[in-house]
């Protein structure tokens, strides 16, 4: 009859309603189970971060523990003698501080200078100096100035220097300017050898010169 399709009607509207519902919650239910797994590997993923940086900071402190100087001085001269007793070079600065982990040894604002007897001084200075060992080879960084102290008007600048204290020479490949009275010559690249007082200028040497007046 009419009321008994009407009544089956309804049932089968209401089974049909009732299983998109029945999906729609199954399906936020698995997104909300996703979401759960996905924080959890996040938090994994955080955890092992963390720990990686932790293991990286404690293996920086303790590089920083073990790079402790043994010995250090302030406001320092050093006189090196050659093989016939003479001084052959004069190294001050600010701060010195050896480290025995490497055998190396930073100076702070060093200020070298190299006699030759009968020949002018060569001095040179710059924010800092490193070296390792016995101070054969020197590295020179910030604000290098090389000049003669009988002769300060002539100076050549750059940013770093490889000093061979064994051979008296010097050497760069970054740029260099040397400035005189008369002018200022720019290049890249330098050599110099401090007992033949001679200095080779590498590459892209460029400048201005002024000739002193005529007396």
């Amino acid at each position: 009859s009419t009321q008994s399709r009407s009544s089956a009607a309804s049932d089968v509207y209401k089974r049909q309603d009732r299983v998109p519902c029945k999906i729609k919650l199954n399906a936020i239910f698995k997104q909300a189970h996703s979401a759960k797994i996905l924080l959890f590997v996040l938090a994994m993923v955080t955890l092992w971060l963390l720990s990686g940086h932790k293991e990286t900071s404690e293996q920086s402190i303790k590089s920083e523990v073990n790079k402790s100087s043994d010995y250090a001085m302030t406001n320092f001269t050093l006189t090196i003698m050659d093989m016939k007793g003479n001084p052959s070079r004069v190294i001050t600065g600010s701060e010195m501080s050896h480290y025995p982990e490497d055998d190396s040894t930073e100076i702070i604002d060093p200020i070298a200078q190299f006699i030759q007897k009968g020949k002018d001084t060569w001095q040179i200075s710059s924010n800092k100096g490193f070296t390792v060992g016995k101070g054969d080879d020197i590295l020179l960084t910030g604000n290098v100035i090389i000049t003669q102290p009988d002769n300060p008007d002539i100076e050549l600048h750059t940013e770093s220097l490889n000093l061979d204290t064994l051979h008296n020479t010097a050497y760069t490949d970054l740029a260099v300017s040397m400035k005189s009275p008369y002018g200022e010559t720019d290049s890249v690249g330098l050599h110099a050898s401090l007992e033949q007082k001679t200095i080779n200028l590498h590459s892209r040497v460029k400048g201005h010169y002024d000739a002193p007046p005529t007396k």
